[in-house]
């Protein structure tokens, strides 16, 4: 089995998280994760500044699939419009790479890692730190990028099937 190189992205006009890990005959190894952080500029700045920094992750750690989060429908229709626009930029990153792109849900993410779809972003950080055999918890937006990329891992394994360095999880916990 080829070993796959999975980008996972939780885009955000203030904070976008990314995450890598590499997947291997159903075993995840992390490689790196972080944050773009966008804390002024109008918005074309914040794209451009999220297009170029995915880009030059992209350039440096060459990953072979990009997973990014879907869009939500906030009560907000204004900041549900800002963040598809800090999505496109994610996307276009991976797009200009030639990268193939997989969306996921948080819904569909939270299962996943978790076990259910509520889960409170503490118990997937959590559930991220154990998966990767990670020594601290990431943050909460890396944590998130790195959750979709374990989920598009092990995507064709079921909801509560995820194997992480040779283990399972079942309703939030390790077995």
């Amino acid at each position: 089995m080829i070993s796959r190189r999975i980008l996972g992205i939780d885009p955000g006009l203030r904070v976008t998280g990314f995450g890598l890990i590499i997947s291997e005959r159903g075993r995840l190894q992390y490689v790196t994760s972080g944050c773009i952080r966008n804390t002024s500029g109008d918005l074309p700045l914040r794209l451009a500044t999220i297009l170029r920094d995915l880009g030059s992750v992209i350039l440096e750690h060459r990953p072979t699939e990009v997973v990014v989060e879907k869009v939500f429908v906030n009560a907000n229709p204004q900041s549900t419009l800002l963040l598809g626009q800090a999505r496109g930029a994610a996307i276009s990153a991976a797009v200009i790479a030639e990268l193939p792109v997989t969306e996921y849900t948080a819904l569909q993410v939270k299962q996943a890692i978790v076990g259910h779809g509520k889960a409170a972003k503490q118990q997937v950080q959590e559930m991220v730190r154990r998966l990767l055999l990670l020594r601290a918890v990431p943050s909460s937006d890396a944590a998130d990028a790195l959750a979709c990329a374990i989920c598009h891992a092990h995507g064709s394994e079921g909801v509560g099937a995820i194997i992480g360095n040779g283990r399972r999880v079942r309703h939030g916990r390790i077995l």
